[in-house]
Parts: C-alpha cells; structure tokens; sequence
C-alpha cells in the first residue's frame, strides 16, 4: 500500500434471468386437457467477468447513508480512564439518530501490564451477544488507565496489545472463533489516545487490514513517554481530527491539526468543562447525543454550548463528528467546509492515494510493512435505483484490495439481510464471484449484476452485504444503501389438473408476494375473477366448487402487478 500511483482496474461481472408473460391458462373442459401456454422456470447464470473497461463510471452516490456491522474502538489518553467520558459516550450510540438497530454489543478491553508484558482482557459490559444484535454494531471501550501515566508506556505498547487483540479469534468468545477486524473499523481516541489509534491502524495495515475511519479528538502525542506522532497510514479510508489550542500547553494540553484528515479546529468552547482539551471530546458527544442538554455525566452541553460550539453549517452538532461515521451516514466526499471558507474540506480526510471518489493527491504516510494478507472491500454501492422486482438484476460496485499478489484469489459473496448483523444466519445468498488479487499498490473497481431466485427470496426491504474471504481471512462491508424488492413480475405456472370428488382442481406455481387472481371463462372471450390469492410460498391449490355445473370452463391466473 505504498504511495505509488496505480491505475484502478475495471471489472464487470454479470448474472442474468429471463423472464416474460402475466398469464398462465387452464382448458377446464370434462376431459381436463391441460395445455399451459405458459410455463416459465428461472434460469440462472453463474456470474461470468465481461470485458474490461477503459474508464471509471460515477456510479457512486455523493451520500454515505447509515450502515450496521461495525466496531467502534474508543481509548482515553494521560491519566484519564473510561468511566468519566467513554462509557457515556458509548450508551448513546445505540440512541443516536440513524442507528440501524434496536441493539448492539459493549465491551471493556482492559490494558495492563506485568514486567514487560502487556494483556488485554475483554469483558462484555452492556447490551446483547454479538451473535444475536440487529444493529451488527460492537463498541470496544480501551482502558489502559492502570498505566496511562507510566514512565516507559509508550503509546506504542498500547496500540500493539490493543491491536493484537482485534486480530484474536479467541478474544470474544461470544463471535464462535471470529475476529473483530472481519468488520469495518472506527477508531476514536483523545489526547495520547489519538497517537494509540492511529498506531493500531498502522499495525493493522501491516497485515493488509483497512480501516475504515480514525478519528482523533485534541490528539497530544507525548514524545517524554516515547509516544510516536500522529499519522494517517495508507491503509485508512477516512480521517478526521478535532481540536483546540486554547489551553496552556502544561495543565491543559493543546492539540495539533493531523495530515491527511479533515481537521476541524475548535474555537469557542465556553462552558462544559473547564478545560478546553476535555471539551474536545464533550463536543463529540455531542454530536452522538443531540438532544439539549446532552451530559456525559461529568460536564453539560446546555442550550448556550449549542449555539455556539457549531457553525451553522453543523448544524448545532447534527452534521459534525460523529455524522462522518458509517452509523452517522454522512458525506464523506464533500467539498463542504463547515468551519468557513479557507478552512478544512470534509473531503481532504478521504484516502486519495488511489481515487476512491474524492480525486487524487498525497494525502497518506506509506506503511512501513504490507503482507496484504487481508482482503478488503472499501466501498459497496448498488448503483443506479434501489427498488427492483426479486427477478430483476440488481447492479452493484465496489472497490477492493487484496494485495496478497496478482496470483491470488478472493472470493466475494453477496448477500440480502432483514436487519444489519451478517453473523445471525437471516441472510439471502444473492450470489457471488471471484476476485483476483490486486497487490499492495493498487485498488480495484468492479462492477456486476446480482441474480436473485425469486423461489427463496420473499419481496420486502433488505440491507444488502458483501464478504470477500481468500479461505483464510474474512471481511464484511454493507451498502449503504437499503434495496426494495418487488414481487415477481414471472408468469404463474397451473399444474396438476385432477378431479377429486367431483371437483375440478389444480395448482399455481409461483413465487412468494405474487398477488394472483383466478379467472374462469367458458368462451375464452369474457373471463371473470373466481379466486384471489398472495402467495406466501411458491404454490398453492386452487378448488372450483361450481365446476361441476358447466359442461366447459377454461381458467387461468394473472399476475397483478
């Protein structure tokens, strides 16, 4: 993932259906001949690669709307713990505006230290198994209070027990042998906890792992303790940095702006705490926790903080910080500055070593070391409409990097979920494809159609996700965008024709959510509805008790749009 300029290649991928006809008919005369005009059967391609193509289509939309799956890791900094500002701050996730859930999972990571040895222990504090949430949302809490002031402990051995950890698939028995990286990443830490998080993305990135966003708040990187400074590595997608230099440099630190993300800098920030560096992080809880007041149990955002300690543009918090997340849904490719004009783009905090959808420039510090050993899909987008019928091809795009080498082989699966969580087994399989590798200096672009079986894929509104898994390591990324499906527009199918005492009977075949009516005729001019039915399944029997009475009747069903 080194800062050489690389073409992004472009790959189309296609599976296709067939389909035609509204009416399926019946001759119901004495003999019972049966002679379907139409009989329709899905027919599936597997996904076949097309040709390539020379350019990038814009087919991304500017908005990032919310997403579920996640792990949102926050740490502290000097002489500070999790109890005071974290742990409010973390029970307001589950409350904030777009969470895309009823629930979620929290877990304490506690950091400690004997001789030279360093453990992180995770203890599930709040919420439900991961397993079992809607939300698919994880929220780790990084405690290394015990020796936040130890001379010795850097930054460094905090960020490689922490990553170390998130690497584990023994660390949370509740995932059944997972990792927490095999979701995307969001990394908040204040004060020399932003020299920990961005240290855990390093180390992350040596092994090829993207991390979604990192985010610092008044980082303060201590060089006394050997801490290193702030740096947005390669293999992070999106930076944002908020801070103030109001305090005195000694009792009340001052940030410093990060290169390589968007950087808000913080000017009025009276009242809430009595330290402007502690009111950094207030005014990101602030954003989470709109509500006046909002409160992380030690300091108050009144109605006058509101007023003051946003622009307009923010919207009293609504549209800064937390906004900016995957969970906050917000425009990470605008060309906005919240701040005033000359100030910090939104954009300039998106990774444009390669063009990702913000352009191309340098905005990223090279990894020391890249094995590329993870696959990683760094945008998912169904492009175009979000509503189809379940036999319609849905279009779909994504970036992705696996840069284990060019010989190397990944395989990505899609698939249509009724909620955000890809572990709790709800999941349509919607199809899938193979990628080939790409090497650590390049990102790929993909474009395909997705085929679904209408036979096992109820209409309704699904989240659609993507795994991309080389058979070793595994990783999820959602679309962001919610996907409606219509019922079949597939032509029913009677079958089965038979007498059984002395009624004429037979069966519909089609697909779940169809709204078929039944019409009789006996001149095969003028037809009147006899029967009305959804299908909840693929089939169901029809009974015609005056079918008896006629000496001819001829049926058929038609699909009502």
């Amino acid at each position: 993932m080194a800062k050489i300029r690389a073409d992004i290649k472009q790959r189309g991928l296609d599976l296709s259906l067939k389909s035609s006809g509204r009416h399926a008919y019946l001759d119901g005369r004495s003999n019972l001949d049966w002679n379907p005009n139409v009989n329709l059967r899905n027919r599936i391609w597997p996904c076949e690669p097309l040709v390539w193509c020379a350019a990038i289509c814009a087919l991304f939309g500017s908005g990032l709307p919310v997403r579920g799956a996640g792990v949102t890791v926050i740490t502290h900094g000097f002489n500070s713990d999790i109890a005071s500002w974290i742990i409010p701050m973390a029970g307001q996730i589950v409350s904030y505006q777009n969470f895309p859930g009823t629930n979620s999972t929290c877990y304490e990571l506690s950091i400690t230290k004997s001789g030279s040895t360093y453990t992180a222990t995770p203890s599930l504090i709040a919420g439900v198994p991961p397993l079992t949430s809607d939300s698919g949302e994880i929220v780790i809490k990084v405690d290394w209070s015990t020796i936040s002031t130890t001379l010795g402990v850097s930054t460094v051995n905090i960020a490689n027990a922490a990553a170390a950890a998130l690497l584990a698939t023994n660390l949370i028995p509740e995932l059944g042998g997972r990792a927490l990286v095999e979701l995307p990443l969001h990394f908040i830490g204040h004060s020399r906890g932003g020299s920990v998080v961005t240290e855990m993305a390093r180390l992350l990135g040596a092994q090829g792992i993207w991390v979604d966003q990192v985010t610092t708040l008044d980082p303060d990187p201590v060089s006394f303790y050997g801490d290193p400074p702030i740096k947005n590595y390669a293999n992070v997608l999106f930076a944002d940095n908020y801070w103030q230099n109001m305090g005195n440099g000694l009792t009340v630190p001052n940030g410093q702006p990060v290169a390589g993300a968007y950087n808000r800098q913080l000017t009025s920030l009276n009242g809430g705490y009595a330290s402007s560096h502690s009111d950094v992080h207030l005014w990101y809880h602030g954003t989470i926790q709109l509500a006046t007041p909002a409160s992380d149990t030690q300091a108050t955002i009144t109605t006058a903080e509101r007023q003051t300690w946003w622009t307009a543009d923010e919207a009293e918090g609504a549209n800064a910080g937390f906004y900016y997340s995957l969970l906050g849904g917000g425009d990470r490719l605008s060309a906005a500055e919240p701040a005033g004009a000359g100030t910090s783009r939104i954009r300039d905090g998106y990774n444009q070593d390669w063009d990702l959808g913000a352009g191309v420039t340098t905005n990223r510090d090279s990894l020391p070391a890249d094995n590329g050993a993870w696959p990683k899909i760094l945008r998912l987008n169904i492009t175009g409409t979000n509503h189809f019928s379940v036999d319609a091809p849905v279009p779909v795009a994504l970036y992705d990097q696996f840069g284990a080498g060019t010989s190397a082989v990944a395989t990505v699966r899609f698939f249509l979920d009724p909620d955000a969580n890809p572990y709790d087994t709800n999941e349509i399989a919607a199809g899938q494809f193979l990628l080939s590798g790409t090497g650590t200096n390049t990102v790929a672009f993909n474009t395909g159609n997705l085929t679904l079986n209408p036979a096992v894929t109820p209409p309704g509104s699904y989240s659609l996700f993507a795994s991309i898994s080389d058979g070793m390591h595994t990783r999820y990324l959602y679309a962001p965008e919610k996907i409606t499906l219509d019922p079949s527009r597939q032509a029913p199918v009677l079958l089965a024709a038979r007498i059984q005492s002395n009624q004429l009977q037979f069966a519909i075949a089609g697909y779940p959510g169809q709204m078929v009516i039944v019409q009789a005729s006996t001149n095969l001019v003028q037809w009147e509805p006899v029967a009305t039915n959804r299908l909840t399944g693929t089939t169901f029997d029809f009974v015609d008790p005056a079918g008896a009475g006629w000496a001819q009747r001829y049926y058929r069903a038609q699909l009502v749009q």
